[in-house]
């Protein structure tokens, strides 16, 4: 199976939660930590599950969000 990393620009998400809703895996959610904007951004938050598959970038209306395919036993 495919394993993948997920990562969010903190600066750029706007909460919109658009990519923890689009993910199949649930690999994503609100932060806990506030940024200097105050929004709650999306935070790669269960790596063990993510395949991937790029449905968060795919629907990220703001390009904050890169998604790597892991190889090996990288985590």
């Amino acid at each position: 199976m495919k394993r993948g990393k997920v990562t969010i620009d903190r600066d750029q998400c706007k909460g919109c939660y658009l990519c923890v809703r689009a993910c199949p895996f649930k690999v994503l959610e609100a932060d806990t930590k506030m940024d200097p904007s105050g929004v709650y951004p999306a935070v790669f938050s269960h790596p063990e599950k993510c395949t991937a598959c790029a449905s968060c970038y795919q629907m990220c209306p703001d390009s904050a969000i890169t998604v790597y395919e892991l190889e090996g036993d990288e985590k």
